[in-house]
């Protein structure tokens, strides 16, 4: 089949998680923003990176205040995901509109949110303005996981099956497929 040349690409890099980033002003009002534009970009030491507009809400607060939390959530609240996504928490409460529970966290003030399965802390270390984006990089302080989706307790390793994620690929929400082999499955 032939391919095509497309200038100027939408979104060209899919599938992303779906992550819920929480934030907090300096009142300690907790805020929530829906993302796809989650990555690892280190792994030792645990680094993140969070892509987010300058004109949002929660930029702001994440610049003021130095941390966030990734919370990734699960199928199950894709409702609740795509509404934190579309409105403001200038004007909105979102944590009340959505019925989601913030939980304390260990290091940092923005809350984890319950409802989610994985949550990591993180302490902004660069912030890097990309254009339509700027781009958080933070260090992952520590990460919180649902006992019953641990695979491996000592690197942190989670089942992605059990964990229900999301992942946003072409403007819409998709789960996880099937499992095809693990990494360096040729080496065997």
């Amino acid at each position: 089949m032939s391919k095509k040349i497309i200038n100027n690409p939408f979104r060209p890099v899919f599938p992303t998680p779906v992550g819920l980033i929480t934030s907090i002003d300096v009142d300690g009002k907790p805020n929530i923003i829906t993302l796809g534009e989650v990555a690892m970009v280190s792994l030792n030491p645990t680094r993140v990176s969070v892509g987010m507009r300058p004109a949002t809400y929660s930029n702001g607060l994440v610049k003021k205040s130095g941390e966030f939390v990734v919370n990734f959530p699960t199928t199950d609240i894709v409702d609740k995901v795509d509404f934190c996504g579309t409105v403001s928490g200038r004007t909105t409460d979102k944590f009340k509109e959505t019925g989601l529970t913030p939980e304390p966290a260990i290091y940092v003030k923005p809350p984890l949110i319950k409802e989610c399965p994985v949550n990591l802390e993180c302490k902004v270390i660069g912030i890097l303005s990309l254009g339509s984006h700027d781009l958080f990089i933070g260090d992952v302080l520590v990460m919180h996981a649902e006992e019953d989706i641990i695979i491996d307790e000592d690197r942190g390793i989670i089942d992605p099956a059990k964990a229900k994620g999301l992942i946003f690929a072409m403007n819409s929400y998709w789960s996880f497929g099937e499992k095809i082999d693990v990494i360096r499955f040729t080496r065997k």
